[in-house]
């Protein structure tokens, strides 16, 4: 059902560009509204050409299952009634440990307004968001040759970069046969 919801309201392919007197961001919870926007820019930057190694997918259940377990983690940014972007995390408790860690799952801006500042907003609210609810350490992930995302999290004070295999294994793909040749 939210899927139909995600694809029955069509979002506008090209939004409005923002003018000078809408360019206050203001950064707010994501509505069931926004789902359609959310998912129609995650799908323009979440591609095979973002990260080659893109381990995890981007559809409408990742907007949907953080929207249902973590809605108060899940923002967007707007300016004069125009989606800007969006950042969806998630708290983890661990068994015998007394720490939360929250972990941003998916932020995404708009690709003509890149590095215009949404980023850092919706970043600084949902390290507020993630304080208050007895976070300490907050985890991102991407792919090592995502040089945009590395120099931007490190702008906003992440550090301790680790690299990580990803494997994969296509299950669809068929083994050629080798024939076995006969002896004359």
């Amino acid at each position: 059902m939210q899927e139909d919801i995600i694809k029955a309201k069509s979002p506008d392919l090209n939004p409005p560009e923002i003018k000078k007197d809408e360019k206050t961001i203001r950064i707010r919870e994501m509505t069931i509204d926004d789902f359609p926007m959310v998912f129609h820019i995650g799908e323009q930057i979440f591609t095979a050409d973002y990260s080659q190694s893109l381990y995890r997918t981007w559809d409408e259940y990742e907007v949907t299952t953080l929207y249902n377990s973590d809605t108060e983690l899940c923002l967007v940014a707007e300016a004069g009634g125009t989606t800007l972007g969006f950042a969806m995390g998630t708290t983890v408790e661990k068994h015998h440990s007394s720490w939360k860690y929250g972990y941003l799952v998916w932020m995404g801006v708009r690709r003509d307004i890149q590095q215009s500042g949404v980023g850092s907003e919706l970043f600084k609210e949902i390290k507020r968001r993630m304080r208050e609810q007895g976070v300490r350490i907050i985890m991102i992930d991407t792919s090592a040759d995502n040089k945009a995302a590395i120099r931007f999290f490190h702008k906003q004070g992440f550090g301790n970069i680790r690299e990580h295999v990803y494997m994969t294994l296509n299950l669809t793909r068929r083994k050629k046969k080798t024939t076995a040749r006969k002896k004359t």
